[in-house]
């Protein structure tokens, strides 16, 4: 007779073998996913400070202000009058004329409505991007030190990833030349970043003119521009945007948003702008992955580029204070040079003389002194010798952090 066992009991060769390996295998591009490790630092960070610890925090990369209230407004605003539906996948009309009229109106380009995509936030553009022209065999080129996404995503794509450099010699500017240099057959797509993330450089023009120029040689290579930080440059200095090159915009994918600009890391609110035959495939994946960006938040945005921009000035003249101080500061402690970022809200000062590496240099300010910064290699094989600060936080906080970073480096030389 054949004995039925019931539905919740589990033999124990099978309980063993689940014990020791699983019975379905991913396909290899999730082994090669990288991370971003500024959320690990936030969550050790955050688990601290619940431990009583006082932590204060030049890690994470968000601005400390919050999103301007007639933004939010727009939300509230929108939600009652009954905006709960799905949208078109690459975002409400008003929104995407709102883009090109703020794009317009801030380089004087013409850029059309039905060329911009509103996306849950900047990476999905990256994502997109790199996962349109990624494959074995490809390269694909990204700026090191960089926004660690870039590489995770082209890893992921099994493309090749191909550091350009990015030296503090150079102002942590990327050089047309060297970058020009890395170009091969193989090349499929640039990944361009100005103002920079984590080195706060922005490229001189007269860079990215011998860049564009050079490219004309390689007419087959795409181009993504992440221009999130472009309204957060000082001492006068302009934002130098891709999209006023003509000649390369028929390649030119432009990554650009909310988040930093309006205090709005939150609502993952970003677009782009698509040369015309890649726009119908950015609109299949919104499709097959996040069916539209949530109704609401297109409203805050659209409010956000309607209305007034004094925030925004505010914002980044707040913080030019900050990054007049911690570069003085940092410039004061034993090991440390800091050059003066020129945009975005991050310092990147050279620790090498400290005689630690980043990265344990890093954890050890986390756990030691209460200060959490990002290690250097984070974000690239040439970020080893820096730490990244942020100085999306206050004035006050900035000076004690430093303190603290200083009293630990006097009781731990190298």
């Amino acid at each position: 007779m054949r004995l039925i066992r019931p539905r919740n009991q589990t033999d124990s060769a099978s309980a063993r073998h689940w014990g020791k390996k699983t019975l379905f295998q991913t396909t290899p591009g999730f082994g090669r996913i990288g991370e971003e490790n500024a959320f690990a630092v936030l969550a050790r960070a955050t688990e601290l400070a619940q431990q009583g610890k006082d932590i204060i925090n030049l890690g994470i990369g968000q601005p400390d202000f919050r999103t301007p209230d007639h933004i939010v407004e727009a939300a509230v605003k929108a939600l009652r009058d009954g905006e709960h539906g799905y949208t078109p996948a690459t975002g409400i009309k008003p929104l995407r004329e709102a883009v090109a009229a703020d794009i317009h109106r801030r380089t004087g380009v013409e850029v059309s409505p039905d060329l911009v995509a509103i996306v849950p936030g900047g990476k999905v553009t990256m994502f997109a991007a790199i996962l349109m022209f990624g494959e074995p065999g490809a390269d694909i080129l990204y700026p090191d030190p960089g926004f660690p996404i870039y590489r995770s995503m082209i890893e992921y794509t099994g493309a090749n990833p191909i550091p350009i450099p990015i030296r503090e010699e150079n102002g942590f500017a990327f050089s047309a030349e060297e970058t020009l240099a890395l170009i091969t057959p193989k090349t499929r797509l640039i990944i361009l970043n100005s103002p920079a993330n984590p080195t706060g450089g922005v490229t001189p023009k007269a860079e990215i003119d011998a860049l564009v120029k050079g490219l004309e040689k390689w007419p087959n290579v795409a181009i993504m521009s992440d221009e999130i930080y472009g309204q957060m440059t000082y001492d006068g200095l302009p934002h130098v945007s891709l999209l006023t090159y003509p000649e390369t915009r028929d390649r030119l994918i432009l990554l650009d948003g909310w988040s930093k600009t309006y205090a709005m890391t939150g609502w993952r609110m970003g677009y782009s702008v698509w040369p015309k035959p890649l726009y119908n495939n950015i609109r299949k994946l919104a499709v097959n992955a996040w069916s539209c960006v949530n109704s609401p938040a297109q409203f805050a945005g659209l409010a956000a580029l309607t209305g007034p921009q004094d925030s925004v000035a505010a914002m980044v003249a707040e913080f030019d204070v900050r990054r007049k101080l911690v570069v003085e500061e940092l410039n004061k402690l034993p090991g440390f040079s800091c050059i003066t970022p020129k945009g975005a809200f991050y310092a990147f000062p050279n620790i090498k003389d400290t005689g630690f590496k980043a990265k344990e240099l890093a954890s050890a300010l986390l756990e030691k002194a209460g200060v959490a910064t990002i290690g250097g290699p984070d974000f690239g094989i040439l970020g080893e010798g820096y730490l990244r600060l942020s100085y999306a936080n206050s004035a006050d906080n900035i000076r004690k952090a430093i303190q603290r970073i200083g009293d630990f480096l006097g009781s731990n030389t190298r």
